[in-house]
């Protein structure tokens, strides 16, 4: 479903991704593993459209589309939940997942995903006309995984999406993951907590100073001893 083939990019002429390739089939959980400045964030970002590779090639069903503006993608359904959630706090949480369906692809279907991100996260409803900056940590999250789900979501990219939460919020939250993973969803799940993606990915890759270190099964990537070098420096 999605592709990336020898991926440069970087700032100020100085590459931070180097000459990385992955795949992510339909319906799959990859989990994207590594220590901080690994390049995690720097290669969702790249897939969102942020940032402009200075070589590569991104494929999406086979198109390419590593020109395409974050708006375009987020059309085609490659939706991100960044890290920080980045919530509209003076909005109400209403407004903002609302705003999440304001794609055109989206916009036919914001009352059958309104519903469905309600059924998902009955809190939400409960907080419709709350402002958005006034959730706790663990309810942003949720907003923000609601609102990406508004933009018709086929890929689901999480970065970082235990950051800061309690462990009960990242239990419920990972439960949730792994609803929509059941539900057909296709998630990228960039995350800094090894053993927590290790329990809910199928395959994962580790970055390790923005190349690819490992990629495999998780159960292989849980074993290979290469792991605890990529995380440790060791």
């Amino acid at each position: 479903m999605l592709e990336i083939e020898h991926l440069v990019t970087g700032y100020g002429g100085v590459p931070v991704l180097q000459d990385v390739s992955l795949t992510l089939a339909a319906g799959e959980i990859v989990g994207l593993l590594g220590a901080n400045n690994a390049g995690k964030t720097t290669l969702i970002n790249s897939l969102s459209g942020v940032y402009a590779p200075m070589s590569g090639r991104i494929l999406f069903e086979g198109a390419d589309v590593t020109a395409l503006t974050p708006r375009e993608r987020v059309e085609l359904g490659i939706v991100q939940v960044p890290e920080g959630r980045l919530v509209f706090p003076d909005m109400s949480v209403r407004e903002n997942l609302l705003l999440g369906g304001i794609n055109r692809r989206a916009r036919p279907g914001r009352a059958r995903q309104m519903e469905h991100v309600l059924e998902l996260f009955p809190r939400m409803k409960e907080r419709l006309s709350q402002d958005a900056g006034t959730l706790s940590g663990g309810e942003q999250q949720m907003l923000a995984i609601g609102r990406a789900l508004m933009a018709e979501a086929r890929i689901l990219m999480l970065d970082e999406p235990s950051l800061g939460l309690s462990p009960l919020f990242v239990q419920y939250i990972f439960g949730i993951i792994d609803k929509l993973h059941a539900e057909g969803l296709t998630i990228l799940l960039v995350e800094q907590n090894l053993n927590l993606t290790l329990r809910h990915a199928q395959r994962c890759y580790v970055l390790e100073r923005g190349r690819v270190a490992i990629e495999g099964p998780a159960d292989a990537i849980k074993n290979d001893p290469r792991t605890r070098s990529a995380y440790l420096g060791l």
